[in-house]
Protein backbone atom coordinates (compact mmCIF):
# COMPACT_ATOMS: atom_id res chain seq x y z
CA UNK A 1 0.00 0.00 0.00
CA UNK A 2 1.18 3.36 -0.94
CA UNK A 3 2.22 5.58 2.15
CA UNK A 4 -0.65 8.25 3.62
CA UNK A 5 1.31 11.44 2.06
CA UNK A 6 1.36 10.21 -1.41
CA UNK A 7 -1.61 8.90 -1.50
CA UNK A 8 -3.26 11.69 -0.28
CA UNK A 9 -0.95 14.01 -2.41
CA UNK A 10 -2.27 12.12 -5.59
CA UNK A 11 -6.26 12.86 -4.39
CA UNK A 12 -5.53 16.62 -4.64
CA UNK A 13 -3.96 16.70 -7.29
CA UNK A 14 -7.17 15.35 -8.77
CA UNK A 15 -9.05 17.83 -7.27
CA UNK A 16 -7.05 20.48 -8.36
CA UNK A 17 -7.69 18.99 -11.96
CA UNK A 18 -11.41 18.74 -11.70
CA UNK A 19 -11.97 22.37 -10.23
CA UNK A 20 -12.41 21.04 -6.97
CA UNK A 21 -9.79 22.12 -4.79
CA UNK A 22 -10.82 23.77 -2.19
CA UNK A 23 -7.77 26.50 -0.54
CA UNK A 24 -8.04 29.39 2.44
CA UNK A 25 -8.27 33.33 2.00
CA UNK A 26 -7.44 34.66 5.62
CA UNK A 27 -9.74 38.34 5.85
CA UNK A 28 -8.37 40.87 7.85
CA UNK A 29 -11.27 42.32 9.45
CA UNK A 30 -14.66 41.82 10.28
CA UNK A 31 -17.88 40.68 8.96
CA UNK A 32 -19.29 43.33 6.83
CA UNK A 33 -20.84 44.16 3.56
CA UNK A 34 -16.90 45.36 3.37
CA UNK A 35 -14.16 43.04 4.39
CA UNK A 36 -10.11 43.08 3.76
CA UNK A 37 -8.88 39.80 2.07
CA UNK A 38 -5.12 39.81 0.97
CA UNK A 39 -4.45 43.60 1.86
CA UNK A 40 -7.26 44.90 -0.19
CA UNK A 41 -10.95 45.92 0.96
CA UNK A 42 -13.51 43.83 -0.86
CA UNK A 43 -16.66 44.00 -1.29
CA UNK A 44 -18.30 41.31 0.80
CA UNK A 45 -20.88 39.14 -1.11
CA UNK A 46 -20.39 36.01 0.72
CA UNK A 47 -21.64 36.16 4.27
CA UNK A 48 -24.49 34.71 5.85
CA UNK A 49 -24.42 37.85 8.26
CA UNK A 50 -28.02 38.89 6.95
CA UNK A 51 -28.80 41.91 9.19
CA UNK A 52 -25.72 42.75 9.72
CA UNK A 53 -25.35 41.83 13.58
CA UNK A 54 -22.12 39.85 13.12
CA UNK A 55 -20.26 43.33 14.77
CA UNK A 56 -22.98 45.31 15.95
CA UNK A 57 -22.00 47.39 19.24
CA UNK A 58 -24.65 45.69 21.19
CA UNK A 59 -23.47 42.19 20.68
CA UNK A 60 -19.95 43.31 21.40
CA UNK A 61 -21.03 44.85 24.39
CA UNK A 62 -23.06 41.67 25.91
CA UNK A 63 -20.45 39.42 24.70
CA UNK A 64 -17.47 41.68 26.68
CA UNK A 65 -19.47 41.77 29.47
CA UNK A 66 -20.34 38.35 29.77
CA UNK A 67 -15.83 37.43 29.27
CA UNK A 68 -15.78 40.28 32.30
CA UNK A 69 -17.99 37.63 34.78
CA UNK A 70 -18.76 34.19 33.50
CA UNK A 71 -14.69 33.77 32.11
CA UNK A 72 -13.79 33.00 28.64
CA UNK A 73 -15.28 28.90 28.59
CA UNK A 74 -17.99 26.87 29.97
CA UNK A 75 -15.63 23.90 31.09
CA UNK A 76 -17.47 21.45 30.60
CA UNK A 77 -20.54 19.78 29.01
CA UNK A 78 -23.75 21.27 30.04
CA UNK A 79 -24.97 18.03 31.65
CA UNK A 80 -21.79 17.71 34.27
CA UNK A 81 -21.01 21.64 35.61
CA UNK A 82 -21.22 23.84 32.35
CA UNK A 83 -24.78 25.01 32.48
CA UNK A 84 -24.20 28.59 33.19
CA UNK A 85 -27.08 31.28 33.59
CA UNK A 86 -26.46 32.72 30.12
CA UNK A 87 -27.59 29.03 28.35
CA UNK A 88 -30.82 29.14 30.39
CA UNK A 89 -31.26 33.05 29.69
CA UNK A 90 -30.77 32.44 26.09
CA UNK A 91 -33.00 29.45 25.62
CA UNK A 92 -35.66 30.82 27.59
CA UNK A 93 -35.74 34.29 24.83
CA UNK A 94 -35.20 31.62 21.51
CA UNK A 95 -38.64 29.78 23.40
CA UNK A 96 -40.57 33.09 23.21
CA UNK A 97 -39.27 34.14 19.99
CA UNK A 98 -40.28 31.49 18.00
CA UNK A 99 -43.86 31.04 20.21
CA UNK A 100 -42.93 27.88 21.37
CA UNK A 101 -42.93 26.04 25.31
CA UNK A 102 -39.33 25.34 25.33
CA UNK A 103 -35.83 25.33 23.70
CA UNK A 104 -32.05 24.07 23.66
CA UNK A 105 -28.88 25.28 22.35
CA UNK A 106 -26.36 23.34 21.04
CA UNK A 107 -22.87 24.17 19.53
CA UNK A 108 -23.59 24.97 16.03
CA UNK A 109 -26.69 24.31 13.46
CA UNK A 110 -24.57 21.18 12.42
CA UNK A 111 -24.80 20.06 15.86
CA UNK A 112 -28.50 20.62 16.10
CA UNK A 113 -28.93 18.47 13.04
CA UNK A 114 -27.38 15.58 13.67
CA UNK A 115 -28.26 15.22 17.10
CA UNK A 116 -31.83 15.49 16.91
CA UNK A 117 -32.18 13.84 13.94
CA UNK A 118 -30.42 10.59 15.33
CA UNK A 119 -32.31 11.20 19.08
CA UNK A 120 -35.69 11.35 17.28
CA UNK A 121 -35.78 8.09 14.27
CA UNK A 122 -33.47 5.27 13.99
CA UNK A 123 -33.46 1.22 12.88
CA UNK A 124 -37.16 0.49 11.71
CA UNK A 125 -38.18 4.53 10.95
CA UNK A 126 -38.12 6.36 8.32
CA UNK A 127 -36.12 9.81 7.43
CA UNK A 128 -37.93 11.75 4.21
CA UNK A 129 -35.49 14.34 3.14
CA UNK A 130 -35.63 16.91 0.47
CA UNK A 131 -33.24 16.29 -2.57
CA UNK A 132 -31.47 19.52 -1.56
CA UNK A 133 -31.36 19.31 2.10
CA UNK A 134 -28.06 20.53 3.84
CA UNK A 135 -25.59 18.26 4.44
CA UNK A 136 -26.15 18.43 8.06
CA UNK A 137 -29.84 17.04 7.40
CA UNK A 138 -28.52 14.20 5.52
CA UNK A 139 -25.79 13.10 7.88
CA UNK A 140 -27.92 13.40 10.75
CA UNK A 141 -30.52 11.14 8.62
CA UNK A 142 -27.73 8.72 7.69
CA UNK A 143 -26.21 8.42 11.61
CA UNK A 144 -29.53 7.59 12.71
CA UNK A 145 -29.82 4.19 11.21
CA UNK A 146 -33.53 4.86 10.16
CA UNK A 147 -34.39 4.16 6.29
CA UNK A 148 -33.51 7.06 4.18
CA UNK A 149 -35.80 7.93 1.04
CA UNK A 150 -35.28 11.15 -0.88
CA UNK A 151 -37.78 13.13 -2.87
CA UNK A 152 -36.92 15.52 -5.83
CA UNK A 153 -36.25 18.98 -4.67
CA UNK A 154 -40.06 20.50 -3.67
CA UNK A 155 -41.48 17.37 -5.53
CA UNK A 156 -44.77 16.84 -3.68
CA UNK A 157 -46.09 14.17 -6.06
CA UNK A 158 -43.39 11.73 -4.82
CA UNK A 159 -43.18 12.99 -1.59
CA UNK A 160 -47.24 11.81 -1.51
CA UNK A 161 -45.75 8.65 -3.00
CA UNK A 162 -42.97 8.18 -0.66
CA UNK A 163 -45.05 8.40 2.65
CA UNK A 164 -48.17 6.37 1.05
CA UNK A 165 -44.40 3.50 0.50
CA UNK A 166 -44.33 4.04 4.15
CA UNK A 167 -46.75 2.64 6.30
CA UNK A 168 -45.04 -0.49 7.49
CA UNK A 169 -42.29 1.81 9.07
CA UNK A 170 -42.56 2.83 13.04
CA UNK A 171 -42.11 6.62 12.71
CA UNK A 172 -41.99 8.80 9.20
CA UNK A 173 -40.17 11.69 9.41
CA UNK A 174 -40.14 14.40 6.98
CA UNK A 175 -37.35 16.73 7.34
CA UNK A 176 -37.02 20.09 4.80
CA UNK A 177 -35.14 23.26 5.17
CA UNK A 178 -37.68 26.38 4.65
CA UNK A 179 -35.21 29.02 2.41
CA UNK A 180 -32.98 26.45 0.59
CA UNK A 181 -29.07 27.31 1.49
CA UNK A 182 -27.84 27.07 -1.74
CA UNK A 183 -30.68 28.46 -4.09
CA UNK A 184 -32.06 30.69 -1.90
CA UNK A 185 -35.74 29.37 -3.09
CA UNK A 186 -38.44 28.59 -0.44
CA UNK A 187 -39.94 24.63 0.55
CA UNK A 188 -43.73 24.42 -0.32
CA UNK A 189 -44.53 24.75 3.65
CA UNK A 190 -48.13 24.88 3.27
CA UNK A 191 -48.43 21.84 1.33
CA UNK A 192 -45.94 19.75 3.53
CA UNK A 193 -48.04 20.45 6.24
CA UNK A 194 -51.16 18.72 4.75
CA UNK A 195 -49.33 15.59 3.26
CA UNK A 196 -47.65 15.36 6.92
CA UNK A 197 -51.05 15.33 8.54
CA UNK A 198 -52.76 13.05 5.51
CA UNK A 199 -50.16 10.38 6.43
CA UNK A 200 -49.63 10.60 10.08
CA UNK A 201 -45.92 11.64 9.76
CA UNK A 202 -43.54 14.00 11.51
CA UNK A 203 -42.34 17.71 10.35
CA UNK A 204 -39.01 18.90 10.98
CA UNK A 205 -37.93 22.28 9.68
CA UNK A 206 -34.45 23.97 9.43
CA UNK A 207 -35.21 28.07 9.51
CA UNK A 208 -31.33 28.57 9.60
CA UNK A 209 -31.75 31.11 6.64
CA UNK A 210 -35.09 32.11 7.25
CA UNK A 211 -34.85 32.85 10.58
CA UNK A 212 -34.61 36.89 10.90
CA UNK A 213 -35.51 37.04 7.43
CA UNK A 214 -39.02 36.18 6.74
CA UNK A 215 -42.25 36.31 8.88
CA UNK A 216 -44.12 39.56 10.31
CA UNK A 217 -42.52 39.20 13.72
CA UNK A 218 -39.21 37.65 11.53
CA UNK A 219 -39.77 34.47 13.01
CA UNK A 220 -39.22 32.50 10.06
CA UNK A 221 -40.95 30.68 6.87
CA UNK A 222 -43.20 29.12 9.02
CA UNK A 223 -44.64 32.58 10.81
CA UNK A 224 -45.13 33.74 7.10
CA UNK A 225 -47.08 30.44 5.49
CA UNK A 226 -49.33 30.50 8.92
CA UNK A 227 -48.15 26.79 9.92
CA UNK A 228 -46.32 27.47 13.21
CA UNK A 229 -48.43 24.96 15.02
CA UNK A 230 -48.68 22.34 12.98
CA UNK A 231 -44.59 22.01 12.67
CA UNK A 232 -42.81 18.90 15.11
CA UNK A 233 -39.54 19.89 15.31
CA UNK A 234 -37.98 23.36 13.97
CA UNK A 235 -34.50 23.99 14.09
CA UNK A 236 -32.48 27.27 13.77
CA UNK A 237 -28.86 29.05 13.92
CA UNK A 238 -27.49 31.70 15.33
CA UNK A 239 -25.17 32.18 12.90
CA UNK A 240 -26.82 33.30 10.02
CA UNK A 241 -28.99 36.78 10.48
CA UNK A 242 -28.30 36.57 14.82
CA UNK A 243 -24.85 37.44 14.13
CA UNK A 244 -23.21 34.66 16.44
CA UNK A 245 -22.49 31.09 16.33
CA UNK A 246 -24.66 27.71 17.38
CA UNK A 247 -27.58 26.00 16.68
CA UNK A 248 -31.26 25.55 18.46
CA UNK A 249 -34.60 23.49 18.20
CA UNK A 250 -37.60 25.12 19.69
CA UNK A 251 -40.75 22.92 20.23
CA UNK A 252 -42.72 20.96 22.87
CA UNK A 253 -41.19 20.88 26.42
CA UNK A 254 -41.13 17.36 25.98
CA UNK A 255 -39.58 17.40 22.85
CA UNK A 256 -36.53 19.36 24.56
CA UNK A 257 -36.64 17.39 27.68
CA UNK A 258 -36.07 14.67 25.36
CA UNK A 259 -32.92 16.15 23.30
CA UNK A 260 -31.31 16.86 26.41
CA UNK A 261 -31.66 12.96 27.03
CA UNK A 262 -30.73 11.76 24.06
CA UNK A 263 -29.32 14.08 21.80
CA UNK A 264 -25.54 12.86 21.66
CA UNK A 265 -24.02 15.80 20.01
CA UNK A 266 -25.46 17.97 23.08
CA UNK A 267 -24.53 15.13 26.03
CA UNK A 268 -20.56 14.82 24.75
CA UNK A 269 -19.81 18.65 23.59
CA UNK A 270 -18.88 21.25 25.99
CA UNK A 271 -21.15 23.89 25.87
CA UNK A 272 -20.55 27.21 23.55
CA UNK A 273 -19.04 30.11 25.51
CA UNK A 274 -20.87 32.13 27.72
CA UNK A 275 -20.05 35.08 26.08
CA UNK A 276 -21.58 33.57 22.92
CA UNK A 277 -24.90 32.97 24.33
CA UNK A 278 -24.91 36.43 26.06
CA UNK A 279 -24.51 38.23 22.64
CA UNK A 280 -27.17 35.72 21.02
CA UNK A 281 -29.57 37.12 23.43
CA UNK A 282 -28.45 40.66 22.78
CA UNK A 283 -29.44 39.61 19.36
CA UNK A 284 -32.68 38.22 19.78
CA UNK A 285 -33.51 41.72 21.34
CA UNK A 286 -32.57 43.41 18.39
CA UNK A 287 -34.32 41.23 16.14
CA UNK A 288 -37.50 40.98 17.62
CA UNK A 289 -37.39 45.25 18.00
CA UNK A 290 -37.97 48.15 16.02
CA UNK A 291 -34.59 48.03 14.67
CA UNK A 292 -34.82 44.95 13.61
CA UNK A 293 -38.09 45.40 11.56
CA UNK A 294 -35.67 48.62 10.11
CA UNK A 295 -32.84 46.06 9.12
CA UNK A 296 -34.79 43.51 7.64
CA UNK A 297 -36.88 45.85 5.58
CA UNK A 298 -33.36 47.20 4.50
CA UNK A 299 -32.26 43.73 3.56
CA UNK A 300 -35.74 42.58 0.91
CA UNK A 301 -34.94 46.42 -0.44
CA UNK A 302 -31.75 44.71 -1.73
CA UNK A 303 -32.82 41.61 -2.53
CA UNK A 304 -35.70 43.28 -4.77
CA UNK A 305 -32.70 45.56 -6.34
CA UNK A 306 -30.96 42.12 -7.39
CA UNK A 307 -33.88 40.69 -8.86
CA UNK A 308 -33.68 37.62 -6.20
CA UNK A 309 -36.11 36.02 -4.00
CA UNK A 310 -34.72 35.77 -0.84
CA UNK A 311 -30.74 37.03 0.63
CA UNK A 312 -29.31 33.71 -1.37
CA UNK A 313 -29.10 34.05 -5.04
CA UNK A 314 -27.78 31.49 -6.72
CA UNK A 315 -25.30 32.66 -10.35
CA UNK A 316 -25.55 28.79 -11.88
CA UNK A 317 -22.15 28.39 -13.88
CA UNK A 318 -22.05 24.48 -13.99
CA UNK A 319 -18.69 23.90 -15.18
CA UNK A 320 -16.92 24.18 -11.50
CA UNK A 321 -13.46 25.59 -13.19
CA UNK A 322 -15.55 27.78 -15.17
CA UNK A 323 -17.15 29.12 -11.55
CA UNK A 324 -13.62 29.30 -9.70
CA UNK A 325 -12.38 31.53 -13.03
CA UNK A 326 -16.01 33.78 -12.87
CA UNK A 327 -14.73 34.00 -8.43
CA UNK A 328 -11.38 34.92 -9.33
CA UNK A 329 -12.53 38.01 -12.07
CA UNK A 330 -15.00 39.12 -9.62
CA UNK A 331 -12.62 39.18 -6.85
CA UNK A 332 -9.82 41.01 -9.17
CA UNK A 333 -12.80 43.80 -9.18
CA UNK A 334 -12.93 44.14 -5.81
CA UNK A 335 -15.99 42.06 -4.72
CA UNK A 336 -15.59 38.90 -2.85
CA UNK A 337 -17.74 36.35 -3.45
CA UNK A 338 -16.68 32.70 -3.36
CA UNK A 339 -17.56 29.97 -6.31
CA UNK A 340 -19.55 26.77 -5.01
CA UNK A 341 -19.32 23.53 -6.02
CA UNK A 342 -19.77 19.39 -5.74
CA UNK A 343 -20.14 17.78 -3.18
CA UNK A 344 -21.79 21.17 -1.63
CA UNK A 345 -24.08 21.13 -5.23
CA UNK A 346 -24.78 18.74 -7.67
CA UNK A 347 -21.57 17.98 -10.11
CA UNK A 348 -22.42 20.31 -13.25
CA UNK A 349 -24.30 23.00 -10.77
CA UNK A 350 -20.96 24.81 -9.74
CA UNK A 351 -22.15 28.49 -9.05
CA UNK A 352 -21.12 31.98 -6.98
CA UNK A 353 -23.86 31.91 -4.01
CA UNK A 354 -24.16 35.47 -3.66
CA UNK A 355 -25.39 36.80 0.03
CA UNK A 356 -27.11 39.89 0.26
CA UNK A 357 -26.99 42.24 3.58
CA UNK A 358 -28.99 44.77 5.29
CA UNK A 359 -25.98 46.72 5.14
CA UNK A 360 -25.33 46.66 1.39
CA UNK A 361 -25.76 50.06 -0.48
CA UNK A 362 -27.71 50.39 -3.73
CA UNK A 363 -24.08 51.16 -5.14
CA UNK A 364 -22.93 47.91 -3.74
CA UNK A 365 -25.33 45.99 -5.51
CA UNK A 366 -24.65 47.76 -8.87
CA UNK A 367 -21.38 47.02 -9.14
CA UNK A 368 -21.97 43.08 -8.35
CA UNK A 369 -24.58 43.27 -11.02
CA UNK A 370 -21.74 45.11 -13.61
CA UNK A 371 -19.90 41.39 -12.96
CA UNK A 372 -22.27 38.84 -12.78
CA UNK A 373 -22.92 37.03 -16.40
CA UNK A 374 -25.91 38.61 -18.07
Amino acid sequence: MPPLRDTLQRDLEQLRTSGLYRSLRRVDSPQGPRIKVGGREMLNFSSNDYLDLANDPALKRAANKAVEHWGVGAGASRLVCGNLAPYEELETKLAAFKKKESAIVFGSGYAANVGTIAALVGEGDVVILDKLDHASIIDGARQSGATVRVYPHKNLKKLDEILCQSDSFRRKLIITETIFSMDGDAAPLAEIVALKEKHDAWLMIDEAHATGVFGPNRRGLAEDAGVEEKIDVTLGTLSKALGCVGGFVVGSRTLIDFLRNRARSFIYSTALPPAMCAAASAAVDLVVSDEGEHRRDRLWANVRALGAQSPIHPVIVGDETAAVELSQKCYEHGIFVPAIRYPTVPKGKARLRVTLSAAHRQEDIEQLRHELPR
